[in-house]
């Protein structure tokens, strides 16, 4: 059985493609149709077709464009491709066939000639032009491309600016709802301790195990709803080139251990073993010692949500005059090889937010997907880098994650990077 030969029809006006595809079907052809350029160029590297026909005036990009591109590709340098369109003009087919398309068929479409022309085609065919009017079509049609990238470059540029402000007026008004929600909230927990404090109800509530119970539950709500405003500030910080560093003397193994000490209830919760030696961490270094206790902490809690119960936690570091190499591994479910980069951008998070937990502790639980970008943003202030290795995501291999981050030993602050 002889296969059909397969034409790509690029075409965004529907009736034309249904004609097309009608008359080219009843002459014994395969028909694929694509309404975009790029839909086009895409579905022939995909389908590799045995002829292109398009249509001159596409939403997108032009007929010409389309042969251009298509006639960079080695597998198509010998494709018959063919103009089809209402372009009459002798200009526009010089144009064309500057391009580099085999043929120029104009509209209205005559049905019963169709075939017939795309057999020619096919068949090895050519349309043929006057050099002269060829030589002046490559000079128009270089105008054209030239002036279209003029035209597309400065549409860029306003769209550009225009997403620029509007990030702009993003991060003021999360640093401004951030510091509006502060306010009533250290009113809610002085409130509570007030309560908790005043005797009367001191007494009631150490005789009662379940007003202790709604008494810790309130102000675990409100050290949450702490935790989550000071991230957002914090990065709002960073991205708007706030962030003050108090770089001086510290000791990262003290930090570390401090890291270590505040999770030790959830790593018994989750039956999490977390490997930390103090006395392998270099002792001496230049860095805030606020914002590198809260990059560990972001580090590991990272690695305690991604790894499910009974795994391990491994927390290490190495210096040399010049570094400090610190590393948090895992033997939890990995990273994905195309999320290795974006998990660092801000409000990323793994997996379907429509499964999102609540938990920031619980196995693959929720958060802002701010954490890790905290984390760049500290990196990057201190001149540092932080990147992630990871075999990939798998849920049943577990191939785990390595958090990577290199310090200089004495900080300068450095700008961080606006493009979290």
């Amino acid at each position: 059985m002889i296969s059909k030969q397969t034409v790509l029809y690029i075409e965004d006006d529907p009736a034309s493609r249904s004609l097309v595809e009608r008359t080219l079907n009843h002459a014994g052809y395969r028909v694929l149709l694509a309404e975009r350029g790029l839909e086009g160029i895409d579905m022939a590297r995909r389908e590799n077709p045995d002829l292109i026909l398009t249509d001159i005036n596409l939403p997108d990009l032009s007929g010409r464009e389309i042969t251009t591109t298509l006639r960079s590709d080695l597998r198509f340098q010998r494709t018959p491709i063919v103009a089809l369109t209402a372009q009459a003009f002798n200009e526009h087919r010089a144009m064309a066939m500057a391009a580099g398309v085999t043929g120029y068929l104009t509209k209205p479409l005559d049905v019963e000639a169709l075939p017939g022309h795309i057999a020619y085609y096919l068949e090895g065919g050519k349309d043929q032009i006057d050099q002269q009017v060829l030589s002046e079509g490559q000079t128009r049609y270089m105008q054209e491309v030239v002036a279209r990238l003029e035209e597309r470059i400065r549409e860029l540029e306003t769209a550009n600016n225009a997403l620029l402000k509007l990030d702009k007026m993003k991060d003021s008004f999360i640093q401004l709802t951030a510091h509006e929600l502060r306010t009533p909230l250290t009113l809610v927990f002085g409130y509570s301790r007030l309560l908790e404090d005043t005797p009367q109800l001191k007494h009631i509530i150490q005789g009662d195990d379940g007003l202790r119970t709604l008494m810790k539950g309130l102000q675990d709500g409100i050290k949450r709803m702490q935790d989550i405003i000071n991230e957002i500030l914090t990065i709002s910080r960073i991205m708007t080139n706030q962030i003050d560093l108090s770089i001086g003397p510290i000791n990262p193994a003290l930090i570390a251990e401090k890291v270590v000490g505040s999770v030790q209830d959830v790593l018994r919760f989750r039956m999490l073993t977390l490997h930390f030696d103090k006395e392998s961490w270099p002792s001496r270094m230049r860095a805030d010692a606020d914002l590198l206790n809260l990059m560990l902490m972001n580090l590991v809690n990272n690695a305690i949500k991604y790894t499910p119960d009974g795994g391990n936690i491994y927390l290490t570091a190495s210096a040399d005059e010049q570094e400090v190499r610190i590393q948090v591994r895992d033997t939890g479910i990995g990273v994905a090889k195309e999320e290795q980069t974006r998990i660092f951008e801000r409000f990323h998070t793994a997996g379907d937010t429509q499964l999102h937990s609540t938990s920031k502790t619980a196995f693959r639980g929720g958060g802002l997907g701010l954490g890790l970008a905290v984390c760049k943003g500290i990196v990057e202030a201190h001149g540092g880098r932080i990147w992630v290795e990871s075999a990939g995501f798998d849920l049943e291999k577990l191939p785990g994650s390595s958090f990577n981050v290199v310090l200089p030993v004495t900080a300068v602050y450095k700008k961080p990077n606006n493009k979290l």
